[in-house]
């Protein structure tokens, strides 16, 4: 797909949302990145959902050089989906994004993602490729290489558990309103992808505009989490997805042997096996070569191969950091 030029007379009613959680050491890079947008948001708002580290301090000195209207709230903590909601209902404009204290945009973030949504009605969101960056602003890893996003009709992506990654997202507001971020749950984006590929496109733009940032409490690191909400989301939305009964099953089994493959990749090779074991059916016949060969490598060659690509990573992207 051909990314479309950018437009600098879009409408702009756009707000901005930072769920801040003990980030103190990044939330100035994620901010500045926000500010230096080429297209400025009509309105920036950072929740700080009770951090217990420095980060309230380090944004109320940040959000003075704001050149746009911006606010701070400092509060208790209460959840990452409390705090979207939150933002959502205090924010206005047709479109909405939020942005983690960790994560980072380039300048044309903003402007890109919403040129693409004005060209594209029947569009409810646009999304697209993120680098991955270390703790030093590094880039470690790129979605293009090996993620298979979908342009459009997204629902047969998203139920291989495959979805946008949330700093690439720019949402139209109202059919985000119309269901909002479930506060019950851990994987707070999952669920309302399901919902909102039910009621519209979802635009792929192939620029890599993001920056989502690796470091050691990252939600993603936790397989068992991810494999329960993933299965969780696709049972209380089954009926609405036209998916029940066996079908269902099939699809929830063919998601726990794909999983395998990650906790091999995170060292975990009893649950893999497990997993695999319980979860094989013919359709996964062609993957289990694979996964069993993965079983014979020992982790720490396994932890080098991946350090390896890193660095290659670093050296291919050398040009660009993230600060």
């Amino acid at each position: 797909m051909q990314a479309l030029p950018l437009n600098h007379s879009i409408d702009q009613s756009i707000s901005v949302v930072v769920p801040s959680y003990n980030h103190a050491q990044f939330v100035t890079s994620c901010l500045h990145s926000i500010i230096n947008q080429t297209l400025k948001p009509a309105k920036l708002l950072v929740i700080d959902d009770g951090s217990t580290d420095d980060s309230p301090r380090v944004i109320e000195t940040v959000l003075k050089e704001c050149p746009f209207p911006c606010e701070l709230i400092a509060r208790e903590n209460r959840g990452l989906p409390a705090t979207l909601n939150q933002g959502l209902k205090l924010t206005s404009g047709k479109y909405f994004a939020y942005l983690s204290s960790d994560d980072m945009w380039l300048e044309t973030f903003l402007a890109a993602r919403l040129n693409l949504l004005q060209n594209r009605p029947t569009a409810i969101l646009a999304y697209g490729h993120s680098f991955f960056i270390s703790e030093q602003g590094n880039v470690v890893d790129f979605t293009g290489d090996w993620a298979d996003y979908k342009d459009g009709n997204v629902k047969e992506m998203l139920l291989q558990t495959i979805g946008p990654m949330s700093p690439t997202v720019v949402y139209l507001r109202e059919p985000l309103t119309m269901y909002g971020w479930n506060e019950a749950a851990r994987l707070e984006d999952y669920e309302l992808y399901l919902k909102l590929s039910l009621k519209g496109e979802f635009a792929f733009d192939p620029q890599p505009l993001s920056a989502w940032r690796v470091h050691k409490t990252n939600t993603s690191w936790n397989q068992h989490m991810m494999l329960e909400e993933h299965e969780n989301a696709l049972r209380s939305l089954s009926s609405h997805l036209g998916i029940d009964g066996a079908d269902l099953e099939k699809l929830l089994r063919a998601i726990r042997f794909k999983r395998s493959e990650d906790f091999l990749r995170i060292g975990e090779k009893r649950e893999a096996v497990s997993l695999a074991l319980r979860n094989f059916s013919a359709p996964e016949a062609s993957q289990l070569p694979r996964i069993l060969v993965r079983l014979l490598i020992p982790h720490s060659t396994l932890s080098w191969w991946r350090k390896r690509k890193r660095a290659k990573a670093m050296q291919r992207f050398e040009s660009l950091r993230f600060y």
